[in-house]
């Protein structure tokens, strides 16, 4: 269907169904464009639609066109989908709403969504409820509002559900070079995943930007993920919305841990696509992305001619998660050849004003400083409009910026503190030249992570969940992990047992999910008469266990299924104050030794594990084959498998130990 979806976005016929305003306004937006192909409106009344000549129906059209926008209502629409599907048609936007997205109003479009794909059969359809796309590479527009693109011959492409956002974006006056806007909406049967991997097959497209509202088709989006890799395309992600997580099991602490955006984050930094939050940003990265390309690290150097600039630089950027690393002893002593004894010299770097307009002084300076071992090298320019200010002023700066990436080979970027302080024909300028012109000095600071080259796993883990959720409770959990790499502590599932354990114990109510609230878990007990007594006051089932000593800090390991986003590892604080403390690191499934163990170092308590203050450090070689053991547990339970949660994994120098245990596992409703 990729190649089907590549004839769609590059059509040389268009053929146009319907006779509304909005019909009417692909018509003339496409002559607008100059789009060079044939358009046949299509209606069953009119003469003329746009001044066109009208077919009475499809079948009358000379030949299967390419592209086709469906601008008839929804039940309409399902014909003449079927229609151009058995002509051979390569593709049609479907602009109808009334499907997916008016369920809850209108009974009647539960099914409508499953009868458009079976009508469109191999036929690739964008929607339904969307606009459709511009291609202004090839001057291809199914479009039925205004927009303000124009022809370009390279430059990045954008993909959202949002029509109205991509109507936004396509008046964005921050000299953005967009060569194809295409709209997904409703994506019934078209995911955003296939829609990447045919953009990726145009080599004039240099970056890829990604609103998100959810995730379908995971292994679609990892193959895309791949591929952009494999060919150094940046896929940049802008994710709006929460993930509904279709998990029953809300009685464990990951459950409430790991909802929200965290399934999202974890499976695009599984995918290594890079991810901003704005808009303004989504632009900026954008933009960076079509000029430098993907960047090696999310360092930077800075240079301007005010202190003001270069504090505010170092303050956005730890914001954003931007280091300026310290200067070299080389870059020291060829900034204190080119800028004299009375300049102190760091970075970010104030060069102060005694070399402005002197050119060469200006690239020597910037040169300098600007080295292929940093991710990004900025140089903070405000050009004033021409209207206000002679911008010649500002033009050996301009120069300098261009000498510079000339004679370093470094990702260069001017960047303006002020969005409206980078002129339209100085950004063009610098683009051709290789700089990357930057609106914004938060924004360019907020784009600069979401370039950096992560290159995605080499697998996703995910499993169907069932309706039949079983409650496995402590015992049942660590009878079965028993059988992995894991350490368990020695007890006894009934009094007569006590004899053989060492004290002290503590004493637990079994199928309670939180112990400790509902006053099932008894500590501390020195003796098999006290172990005895406590087992006798919790109602119900109880066992004993031996207390683990020396503990050095208490982790919780929690694993997900998120039917949106796979099967997700929680790290984080454990025990009783998991949820006040959240200080977690999520991570997509199948996971590394050394991504557990830098998911480790990025916690809060690191501290603890490491050795604080004097105390012993965990064992940390027995945290990470404890989680790589519950993994395979996990991939041993795959079918059905909902969750599991080990709260706390109690961590001391020798060992880590399994205190607690949950699990949930699905099942297939078995018929009576």
């Amino acid at each position: 269907m990729t190649h089907g979806l590549s004839r769609l976005l590059h059509a040389k016929t268009l053929a146009v169904i319907g006779g509304g305003a909005w019909c009417e306004a692909v018509v003339s937006q496409a002559q607008k464009f100059g789009f060079a192909g044939d358009i046949w409106p299509v209606h069953p009344r009119r003469d003329t639609v746009a001044g066109l000549p009208a077919f009475r129906d499809i079948a009358a059209l000379p030949t299967a066109p390419d592209a086709s926008f469906i601008g008839i209502n929804r039940d309409a629409t399902l014909d003449a989908v079927e229609s151009l599907n058995n002509m051979h048609a390569g593709g049609a936007v479907c602009f109808a709403s009334g499907f997916a997205e008016a369920e809850v109003e209108d009974a009647s479009a539960r099914n409508a969504q499953a009868q458009l794909r079976t009508a469109a059969g191999d036929m690739p359809i964008l929607g339904p409820n969307c606009y459709g796309f511009i291609n202004a590479l090839d001057r291809v527009v199914i479009w039925p509002d205004q927009h303000g693109m124009a022809p370009v011959d390279r430059g990045v492409a954008i993909l959202t559900q949002s029509s109205n956002i991509a109507i936004n974006l396509s008046f964005q006056a921050r000299n953005l070079p967009i060569a194809m806007m295409v709209t997904c909406g409703n994506m019934a049967q078209i995911s955003q995943a296939a829609i990447i991997d045919a953009l990726l097959d145009d080599p004039r497209i240099t970056a890829i930007g990604l609103h998100i509202e959810g995730f379908t088709d995971l292994a679609g989006w990892h193959a895309a993920a791949q591929k952009a890799h494999e060919r150094d395309i940046p896929l940049i992600a802008l994710k709006a919305g929460r993930s509904e997580q279709a998990r029953a099991a809300t009685q464990s602490h990951t459950a409430s841990l790991a909802g929200n955006d965290a399934g999202a984050q974890a499976l695009l930094n599984s995918l290594g696509i890079g991810r901003v939050d704005s808009l303004p940003a989504f632009l900026e990265a954008l933009k960076l992305g079509h000029v430098c390309g993907r960047l090696h690290s999310a360092t930077a150097v800075s240079i301007s001619c005010s202190g003001g600039e270069a504090s505010l630089a170092a303050d956005i950027g730890q914001a954003h998660g931007v280091t300026f690393p310290k200067l070299t002893a080389l870059q020291t002593t060829d900034l204190r050849a080119a800028l004299g004894p009375k300049v102190a010299l760091a970075n970010p770097l104030d060069y102060h004003t005694y070399i402005w307009r002197d050119t060469g002084a200006m690239t020597a300076a910037w040169s300098a400083i600007a080295t292929p071992d940093v991710g990004l090298s900025m140089t903070i320019v405000d050009i004033p409009d021409a209207k206000r200010a002679d911008p010649t002023d500002w033009q050996c700066a301009v120069d300098a910026a261009i000498a510079t990436r000339t004679q370093t080979g470094a990702a260069v970027a001017m960047v303006s503190s002020l969005p409206e302080t980078m002129p339209q024909e100085t950004a063009a300028y610098l683009m051709a030249h290789g700089v990357a012109p930057l609106q914004g000095l938060n924004e360019a600071l907020a784009a600069l992570p979401a370039l950096v080259r992560h290159p995605p796993q080499n697998d996703l883990l995910t499993a169907k969940m069932f309706a039949n959720i079983k409650i496995n409770d402590e015992l049942t959990a660590k009878s079965a992990l028993a059988k992995y790499d894991v350490t368990l502590p020695a007890r006894a599932e009934d009094a007569a047992s006590l004899q053989d354990l060492a004290f002290p114990v503590v004493v637990k109510g079994c199928g309670i999910a939180h112990k400790t609230e509902n006053n099932a878990v008894i500590l501390n007990l020195k003796s098999q008469d006290e172990a005895r007594d406590a087992m006798a006051t919790i109602s119900g089932a109880s066992f004993a266990e031996e207390m683990v000593q020396d503990g050095v800090a208490e982790l919780l390991i929690g694993f997900t299924n998120d039917p949106a986003h796979g099967i997700m590892l929680t790290l984080g604080a454990g025990g009783t104050l998991t949820e006040l403390m959240q200080d977690t690191q999520h991570l997509s499934l199948p996971v590394t030794e050394a991504a557990v163990d830098a998911a480790l170092s990025r916690l809060r308590i690191a501290a603890l594990l490491d050795g604080y203050r004097g105390k012993p450090a965990a064992n940390r070689a027995a945290i990470i084959r404890t989680v790589l053991a519950l993994q395979n547990f996990v991939r041993d339970h795959l079918h059905g498998f909902v969750d599991l949660e080990i709260n706390p994994l109690i961590c001391t120098a020798k060992d880590a130990v399994i205190a607690d245990a949950l699990w949930h596992q699905s099942e297939p409703e078995t018929s009576p």
